[in-house]
């Protein structure tokens, strides 16, 4: 990542962070850079242990606390929530009473104005988005994705990078994995043979093996996300790998620079 002044990440829910920039964003503190989180969605729709759903306010709430403390861990300078709801695994969450409106079935242009907005009050030098899969398909994935575009043509941010993973590194991981562990039922791994980006197509690499650290207690940070009433959890199964193996896989983050869109 170049040396920028203010670098703005957006994600889609709760824990996204955790599990693809962390690292990043630890490091870019560390050095004295700004650091911005935006965070699209509630994650009011992710899975987690029945006792989250009903306590101190429901899923959200709780989510909310928990992507405050990864904040913390992380050095983050500014947290926003763009107010959206968690469009659920397949976007196709309907909107309730009283509650915010989907992300994916917000118009286009208004998510992309209310993050530009953003992106001209921090006069960010860097923003950071998902790549054009969405990383592995969730439907808020690609909305963040088409709607920070939109917003740094709208703003004139500089530079855009898309947070990715390997793909063929990822799908050699997933097989080895499979030899000495069973999978969560909610992981596919043909999910991801159209995931994320090939190798070749990645233009910047970062160590982040000395934020391991950092790194893990964000994805600690988000302990809903590492429940459920029964079975395994791949947050769960991430955080029990042991610290220095954990350093070794968690230890690189991968971008793609794009152009930013002329207006």
């Amino acid at each position: 990542m170049p040396a920028a002044t203010t670098l703005v990440f957006v994600h889609a829910h709760p824990d996204d962070e955790a599990l693809l920039t962390a690292g990043t964003m630890a490091r870019a503190a560390a050095e004295g850079q700004r650091v911005v989180l935006v965070v699209a969605t509630d994650g009011a729709a992710g899975l987690a242990a029945s006792h989250h759903l009903v306590a101190d306010g429901g899923l959200a709430a709780r989510r909310a606390v928990e992507l405050a403390e990864s904040c913390r861990v992380l050095g983050v300078h500014r947290l926003v929530s763009l107010g959206y709801g968690d469009s659920g695994l397949y976007g196709d969450a309907e909107p309730v009473p009283d509650g915010p409106v989907p992300l994916c079935r917000a118009p286009l242009e208004e998510s992309a104005a209310a993050l530009a907005a953003i992106l001209i009050e921090e006069d960010a030098d860097v923003l950071v988005t998902y790549d054009a899969n969405g990383g592995y398909g969730h439907p808020d994935h690609v909305r963040v994705h088409d709607l920070s575009l939109r917003a740094a043509q709208i703003a004139g941010t500089p530079r855009v990078f898309e947070a990715t993973v390997p793909r063929d590194l990822l799908l050699r991981a997933i097989r080895l994995a499979a030899r000495v562990y069973r999978f969560p039922p909610e992981f596919d791994p043909t999910a991801f043979e159209s995931a994320f980006t090939a190798s070749a197509d990645i233009t910047h690499r970062v160590d982040v093996r000395r934020y391991a650290g950092a790194k893990r207690a964000a994805m600690a940070a988000h302990a809903s996300q590492a429940s459920a009433d029964e079975g395994d959890r791949t947050l769960a199964a991430f955080l029990r790998i042991p610290t220095l193996l954990y350093r070794r896989v968690f230890g690189r983050e991968w971008y793609v620079e794009r152009r930013t869109p002329k207006a």
